[in-house]
């Protein structure tokens, strides 16, 4: 037998984790989803919570405060969170794997001692800083710039559509110090809240997560120590693609979230509703919905799985990453559309869950690499050899 052929069973210590997160989510988030969605309120004091329980440093050494926990916890948590409200599952994945895990795979040791216990403890929110108006999906085209002075750097630009932007206490920002279109010609910065030239503009007023913060971040003449330098000068785009192929696996599992958070509303209003004398869930029109979606639930939540598994073996995942993430957002779409579906006119409004699910589910296909770039970054691994 292959002792790294794919193998993924739940353990006592996974279903613990899991347990642990459903608790905090249906404990502090749950009384409150309607109300944040409605008003669009961050809250902040939430993920505090979240990272005195450990949810905001997952994938980060105990030496530096984090879990030290691996990819099959780290999508338990977020599922579960993202379960009861995605818009608190996104903001959880972003902290995790893009601010935070940015930091500590490219950081020095002096940065990872100075920034990281702040971040898994929750004292501070972290951002990340790519995506900027008229890029999207095209980073070597930014336009934010970071030029050398002396022991310094100088940025100037805006980034757009930020998870934080607003809010975060840290983040952490790729700016283009070389040709547009350069793949060796952006670097990657750790900015701090406060420095001056460092400011936020449009918070933006979304469809769906609006629980989770969405503003713009805004770069004039900000100066920075070199100190705040990630890796080496040239090294941005690089490693912000390396981040990335994690972070389709903290998307699969927001995904796999709203997914079962839809399903299991439907299930249970199928169960509940009643026509012509029966349960709506005895007939097949609705019982078969209720199969399909379980099955591509499970499809999704293996695929998710064996990325996690090739991630902890060290193996190159940017294909099955960016499989797990294509198929678990567009399931998700789907499942959230037939959950509408079932509840029928009562799905149509804010008094069932289902409503929101159909709201936040479609970022999924969109954050962090549409489902098109991920079916370009599959063919491409596809046809390289």
């Amino acid at each position: 037998m292959n002792p790294t052929a794919f193998s993924y069973k739940t353990s006592e210590s996974l279903d613990l984790i899991a347990d642990s997160a459903r608790d905090f989510a249906l404990q502090h988030i749950k009384p409150h989803v309607r109300e944040w969605d409605e008003s669009q309120y961050f809250p902040m004091h939430v993920l505090r919570k979240a990272g005195a329980l450990g949810f905001l440093g997952l994938l980060i050494p105990e030496e530096y405060g984090g879990s030290g926990l691996g990819y099959h916890e780290y999508i338990a948590v977020i599922e579960q969170i993202s379960i009861v409200d995605p818009s608190i599952g996104l903001s959880v994945a972003a902290h995790n794997s893009l601010c935070a895990n940015h930091i500590y795979l490219f950081g020095n040791e002096s940065q990872r001692s100075k920034w990281l216990p702040k971040l898994t403890s929750g004292e501070h929110i972290g951002a990340w800083g790519l995506t900027e108006h008229n890029t999207g999906s095209d980073a070597k085209g930014m336009n934010t710039t970071a030029k050398k002075q002396g022991d310094s750097w100088v940025l100037n630009g805006t980034k757009n559509f930020i998870t934080h932007g607003k809010s975060g206490h840290i983040a952490v920002v790729v700016a283009r110090n070389g040709e547009k279109g350069d793949s060796r010609g952006m670097t990657a910065f750790v900015i701090e809240r406060g420095i001056p030239g460092f400011g936020y503009g449009k918070k933006e007023d979304k469809l769906g997560m609006r629980a989770s913060e969405t503003a713009e971040m805004v770069f004039d003449n900000c100066i920075i120590s070199d100190d705040n330098r990630l890796g080496e000068v040239g090294e941005g785009f690089i490693q912000s693609m390396k981040i990335l192929d994690g972070g389709r696996i903290s998307i699969g599992a927001l995904s796999l979230g709203v997914a079962k958070g839809a399903y299991q509303a439907a299930l249970q209003y199928s169960k509940e509703r009643k026509q012509f004398g029966q349960p709506i869930s005895s007939f097949q029109g609705i019982s078969f919905k209720l199969a399909e979606m379980a099955t591509e639930i499970e499809a999704s939540e293996l695929l998710l799985h064996k990325a996690a598994f090739d991630k902890i073996q060290g193996k190159n995942i940017t294909k099955i990453g960016a499989m797990a993430k294509m198929y678990a957002s567009e399931v998700c779409v789907k499942v959230a559309n037939e959950a509408l579906q079932i509840h029928g006119g009562y799905g149509f409004t804010k008094d069932y869950p289902v409503e929101k699910f159909y709201r936040d589910a479609k970022l999924c296909t969109i954050g962090e690499g549409t489902t098109e770039i991920q079916k370009l970054v599959i063919s491409r691994e596809l046809l390289r050899n």
